[in-house]
């Protein structure tokens, strides 16, 4: 195993040790032991940058499943680089935020740290495997533990509420995700990411590529909380601050988004890919900005704009797919779109993350995030409301701050938009400039509530469950940290240009790269009069505006009726597969063994027997059956008979005695046949099994049959003809369609030679089907297990009684 495959699965690895660590050591804080993991591992990711850019990608193969063309591939490039960088940077910081917003006193932090780790390690798996298999295994482990962590505080029904609706949504989208993966292979030949990209232009025609990219889209778009899948971001804000900072800021979130960008290669070619990318993008951000606004809790308001980011992340990487179809002068390309989405990805992890956290502080220290009940809070928590104003403005996209460089980016590319003559774009692209424009004017609203209604105007203490002071450093630490990166980023933004945000976009588009282009990254905050210019200068405005008359225009969000809402319709509709699949089940599952017994034949009757009619296997050969003799049909009288008297018997010993008569006519019938081994094998098992029968009817009430009379159903005499007359015709049919030659050559040639066994029955048992005959054992271990515990629990009641 190679470094780089340890480094994806030591998050796992540690998180078995933690309940033990945690156990073991109550007095110290478990985050502290979590906390050198992630901090180890951007330490490494960060040596890793000037190798890659010197050498190229890095790849390791773990073989795993070589047949079927799945192995654990680890594949570091500029993308997966910047997302393991992310996973790692803002992981630790999270974890350390934890260590003092978790109390360890009242908390499991046990499970808190195994969960949080096991989705480190997922998000690893899925942003570093080549192996679309690997990476969908990855996958479905971030939406479990996502799962786990949002509902955390699992006695909370809005977290379990939270928890479900996410799990729903986000698996939906990857078991559809899953089907694109194996699109692509049936395409392809290949699980490899690397293969399947060299052969994009050859399968871009085939009749199941269309369908490949939508079921891929669905998954993105299902993780990503892109419209109208949105709706599980803002329940899962039930979970503690911390979770939501790492999974709903940086990481699980953005995993549709690496999953659209290493896809893009692919699909970008296709005018499909460019609407649902570029089109869902631009109304998840304009429905999320828009939602954000009338939101009165703070975790609820970085719930929607955390979804109208995304949005313009995904609207960007849209609209960098059509960089496929031009070029620049000097053969240089600059792929404004695509460095935009790279460089909003990072900020957005920055001032987001940072957001968080200072909305789990005031939560933590006021007792609430009503903004309703908060006010002047910029009295007693200066350093956070410091924090929380470089946050804001640069999600607000305000100069200095990295959110304004990469947001004038943003409104560039869609002004660039305009000046495409593809995709008709020069008819409904006039859409994608006004569309942002708004969207970017409710997200100015959104901010200044988010700031203003929490740090400035009336300080109200008798509103607050608790007096408010200053978090304590360890937990402005992490803010702090985040907040000093917006303002870095935004006043040298060429920091992170060639060593992050360039290898980042070229991976994106490596097609480019292969025909002799390259991106030159140069990020300025002064462009010239341009238009993104105008644009923000008429969003302060208009967004400023638009703020101070609030209370004048906020009733417009209560036109809309809540049955209409996709809330609503979610709730609806779970409520109603529920009730549905209840009354179903309630149909069949009816208690009664007989009913199951009717369904099961029933079913063998009309598959089996159609599976007959369909191939039509009736085929009777009798010409090398041998002559049946006197012995037979005597030994096959004697089992009709006994098979009657167990159905007729006034009592159960009666019937136990018949049905050892039919196990003990059986071993004449091989006695006959010549076969003394499976006679003495039936012998002794039809011994014990009476015996069993024995032991176990003993203990059970007596049978009184002698006052009641056989009832004749024909349903049953109909169901049990049909399965007689199906089965003896399967055996008919097998026996005289030869489709394979007999086995039995094959154990006679090779019992003494390779099993240098002289016994061929007990060799076929031991030897050829030793895995069969030790699973038969241990099933019947069991089965006797059940059958001791049903006597004695019999028993310990009758003493009881």
């Amino acid at each position: 195993m190679s470094v780089l495959h340890f480094a994806i699965i030591a998050p796992l690895l540690l998180g078995l040790f933690i309940p033990l660590l945690h156990k073991k050591l109550p007095g110290l804080h478990t985050g502290w032991f979590v906390l050198i993991l992630p901090a180890v591992l951007f330490i490494y990711f960060l040596r890793l940058i000037p190798k890659m850019n010197n050498q190229g990608a890095i790849q390791e193969t773990l073989n795993w499943i070589p047949s079927l063309g799945i192995n654990f591939t680890a594949y570091v490039d500029g993308l997966g680089l910047l997302f393991a960088l992310l996973i790692t940077g803002i992981g630790s910081l999270v974890v350390l935020y934890s260590i003092f917003y978790l109390s360890k006193e009242k908390e499991n932090l046990g499970s808190f740290y195994v969960y949080l780790l096991m989705f480190m390690g997922a998000m690893l798996g899925v942003v570093l495997s080549d192996n679309l298999i690997v990476l969908y295994a990855f996958w479905e482990l971030t939406s479990f533990s996502s799962f786990l962590l949002i509902g955390f505080w699992y006695e909370r029904e809005r977290s379990r509420y939270g928890a479900q609706k996410s799990m729903l949504i986000t698996v939906f989208g990857g078991l559809a995700m899953l089907g694109g993966f194996l699109l692509l292979h049936i395409m392809t030949g290949s699980f490899s990411v690397r293969e399947i990209i060299a052969l994009s232009g050859e399968i871009s025609s085939d009749p199941l590529f269309i369908t490949a990219l939508v079921l891929v889209l669905l998954g993105a778009f299902t993780k990503s909380a892109q419209f109208p899948f949105h709706i599980w971001l803002p329940d899962a804000m039930e979970a503690p601050t911390p979770v939501s900072a790492y999974l709903h800021s940086a990481t699980m979130v953005k995993a549709g988004i690496y999953i659209v960008a290493r896809m893009s290669p692919i699909f970008a070619e296709q005018a499909t890919w460019f609407w649902l990318v570029g089109g869902i993008g631009l109304l998840t951000l304009l429905w999320g900005s828009f939602n954000a606004v009338k939101q009165t809790d703070l975790k609820a308001i970085l719930a929607f704009s955390t979804v109208s980011q995304l949005g313009l992340i995904m609207s960007l990487l849209g609209v960098g797919a059509a960089a496929l179809h031009f070029t620049e002068l000097d053969n240089n390309i600059y792929m404004a779109a695509t460095v935009a989405a790279v460089f909003h990805l990072i900020n957005h992890a920055t001032f987001k993350g940072s957001l968080f956290m200072v909305a789990g502080i005031v939560d933590h220290e006021t007792g609430t995030r009503d903004i309703r009940k908060l006010g002047g809070l910029m009295q007693v928590m200066p350093i956070t409301f410091t924090i929380a104003l470089i946050g804001t403005f640069s999600m607000a996209g305000l100069p200095p701050f990295n959110g304004f460089l990469s947001k004038e980016m943003f409104l560039e590319s869609m002004v660039d938009v305009l000046s495409l003559n593809i995709f008709q774009l020069s008819t409904w692209g006039v859409l994608f400039p006004i569309i942002a424009w708004i969207a970017s004017v409710f997200t100015f609203i959104y901010s200044m509530i988010l700031f203003f209604k929490t740090f400035t105007g009336k300080y109200k203490p008798e509103n607050l469950p608790q007096k408010p002071h200053e978090a304590p450093i360890g937990m402005l630490i992490s803010p702090v940290v985040l907040a000093a990166l917006v303002i870095a980023f935004g006043l040298f933004p060429n920091v992170l240009s060639t060593s992050i945000i360039e290898p980042a976009a070229a991976s994106i588009m490596p097609g480019l790269i292969d025909a002799g282009l390259a991106f030159d990254v140069n990020i300025s905050f002064w462009h010239g009069f341009t238009p993104a210019l105008f644009m923000t200068i008429g969003i302060i405005l208009i967004g400023t505006l638009l703020y101070t008359t609030l209370p004048k225009w906020k009733k417009i969000y209560g036109l809309l009726p809540k049955k209409f809402t996709l809330n609503n319709i979610y709730d609806n509709g779970l409520i109603r597969t529920e009730s549905g699949s209840k009354q179903a089940t309630n149909l069949y599952m009816t208690g009664s063994i007989r009913t199951y017994m009717l369904y099961i034949f029933i079913a063998f009757i009309g598959i089996l027997g159609f599976t007959l009619v369909k191939k039509n296997a009736f085929i009777i050969d009798t010409s090398d059956v041998a002559p049946i003799g006197l012995y037979e049909i005597v030994l096959t009288l004697i089992i009709v008979a006994a098979s009657l008297t167990i159905l007729m018997a006034k009592s159960r010993l009666t019937s136990i005695i018949a049905l050892g008569a039919i196990g003990y006519t059986v071993a004449l019938f091989f006695l006959l046949f010549r076969a003394p081994d499976l006679v003495l094998t039936q012998l002794v098992i039809e011994t014990i099994s009476v015996a069993l029968f024995l032991l176990c009817f003993y203990h059970l009430p007596k049978l009184n049959r002698k006052e009641e009379r056989m009832k004749f159903k024909l349903t049953n005499a109909i169901v049990a003809a049909g399965v007689g007359i199906v089965v003896t015709l399967i055996a008919l049919s097998a026996h005289s369609t030869k489709i394979f030659d007999s086995i039995a050559q094959y154990y006679i040639d090779n019992t003494a030679e390779k099993a240098a066994g002289g016994n061929m029955v007990n060799v076929i048992l031991v030897d050829f089907r030793g895995f069969d005959t030790m699973f038969e054992i241990a099933v019947l271990g069991i089965a006797a297990l059940g059958i001791y515990g049903m006597v004695r629990l019999r028993l310990s009641r009758r003493k009881s009684e």
